[in-house]
């Protein structure tokens, strides 16, 4: 199981303009902490630690240690603002997480045995990347897994075809969203191969 931290700092100088400042001089991310029992934090991190913490896929569907200043809280992330052309996070917010108490997070989707309905013919197309779960703490996934073993050409994936981990419920399913996750097309015709049968 992985440990992720995170350092910060309480940042008390406020604003868009004082979020540039923060970005442009100091190399820092501001972000807000909210949730749980407590009044919203302003925090600053250090831009190159919260790139190393995002290289792991896992960082996004795990509980998060936030050293503030010394005080430690456990948070998850809950939105990123990343610069539309570069890339990089511009401000974050997080969530704090409570034990006991259910949060709602975002989780990658893994694809698996992506060959199998290819050599039947078809073309997979992948709709979503990311769902939507409702869990507590300690059931928190690090991903969910969309097995394509048995998927027919011009079979489409829904969430309720994904059996949910223990204790997870998908967000969307229990608002009666049954969501499409994947789908497995017949290839398109190549021109040619068209023009010729129509002759």
């Amino acid at each position: 199981m992985n440990n992720f931290t995170l350092n910060a700092e309480v940042r008390s100088d406020l604003g868009k303009g004082a979020s540039r400042r923060l970005r442009r001089l100091a190399s820092l991310v501001p972000a807000v902490v909210y949730g749980g029992d407590k009044a919203p934090e302003s925090i600053s991190m250090l831009a190159k630690e919260v790139a190393k913490l995002l290289e792991n896929e896992a960082a996004f569907s795990h509980v998060i240690e936030l050293n503030v200043g010394g005080t430690k809280q456990n948070v998850i992330i809950k939105a990123l603002q990343r610069h539309p052309a570069k890339g990089h996070v511009m401000h974050a917010d997080f969530v704090r997480v409570v034990a006991g108490q259910k949060l709602t997070a975002h989780v990658p989707v893994h694809f698996i045995n992506e060959a199998a309905p290819v050599k039947k013919g078809g073309e997979i197309s992948h709709v979503v990347a990311e769902i939507e779960v409702s869990c507590l703490p300690k059931d928190l996934p690090e991903f969910i897994e969309v097995d394509l073993a048995n998927a027919e050409v011009g079979s489409i994936i829904h969430l309720s075809d994904l059996k949910a981990p223990k204790g997870v419920e998908f967000v969307a399913l229990a608002h009666g969203n049954d969501l499409a996750v994947a789908n497995v097309h017949a290839p398109r015709v190549a021109p040619e191969a068209a023009e010729g049968a129509a002759e």
